[in-house]
């Protein structure tokens, strides 16, 4: 099928604390980056992936993270930017213009479904742009000033998550077509100022975005309960 998994970890994680980047940080005995990896090696819609970190940790990415789990599908390890945007920028722009699909994936999510990797990857080359996300559970109210001053529908709101799965030429253009001044929270926004419609897939298996040290407690019984120690 020629898909790409873009698996970004390039960030400072200045939210989690600490000396090392959360990707890094170890997770039932690995590098955190490692279990993320190893959700898209076992996941069958994917043929490559991509690693995007920062330009001080690509020797540590190589030697900690991908040469002693033999991860067969890692075909790069590529030098990411400032920002996250410029990050993916940079990872797209390290593909072969032959590529038909990118699975863009934040490091920080280490416990992702390889079955929610393939069906996201089976809803974009259907609709072009695929995306996980989780419908929002709680009552959302919008705030100015800390006073409520709307109260949304929930049933029309959606967590979003990663992947986001696009067709390659569309979330190249929409990249280039937005500057960082125009920066966007994730990639489908992107895709969405272009005027495409992304499809919405709901996870099937919890998918865990590691953003504090509690987060990384509730992974680390997650990947347990699999049987990993």
């Amino acid at each position: 099928m020629n898909v790409t998994a873009l698996i970004v970890a390039a960030g400072k994680s200045e939210r989690f604390g600490g000396a090392a980047p959360k990707q890094f940080r170890e997770l039932c005995g690995r590098p955190l980056l490692t279990w993320t990896i190893s959700r898209f090696e076992t996941a069958s819609s994917i043929d490559r992936i991509v690693l995007v970190v920062s330009e001080e940790h690509l020797l540590f990415a190589g030697e900690k993270v991908v040469d002693p789990y033999g991860f067969s599908k890692v075909i790069k390890i590529v030098k990411g930017g400032d920002t996250r945007q410029e990050s993916v920028r940079l990872g797209l722009e390290s593909l072969p213009v032959s590529t038909r699909f990118v699975a863009i994936h934040d490091g920080a999510r280490p416990v992702v479904s390889p079955r929610d990797i393939d069906r996201v990857v089976e809803a974009a080359t259907v609709d072009r742009a695929a995306m996980l996300a989780l419908p929002a559970g709680d009552t959302v109210k919008r705030v100015r000033d800390k006073l409520v001053i709307s109260t949304l529908d929930r049933d029309s709101l959606y967590l979003a998550q990663t992947p986001q799965v696009f067709q390659y030429d569309l979330i190249v253009s929409a990249h280039r077509e937005f500057s960082e001044s125009d920066a966007a929270t994730d990639d489908a926004a992107l895709v969405e100022r272009k005027g495409f419609k992304v499809r919405v897939v709901e996870p099937e298996s919890p998918n865990i975005k590691v953003t504090t040290p509690e987060d990384l407690v509730a992974a680390s019984a997650f990947l347990q309960e699999e049987g990993h120690e």
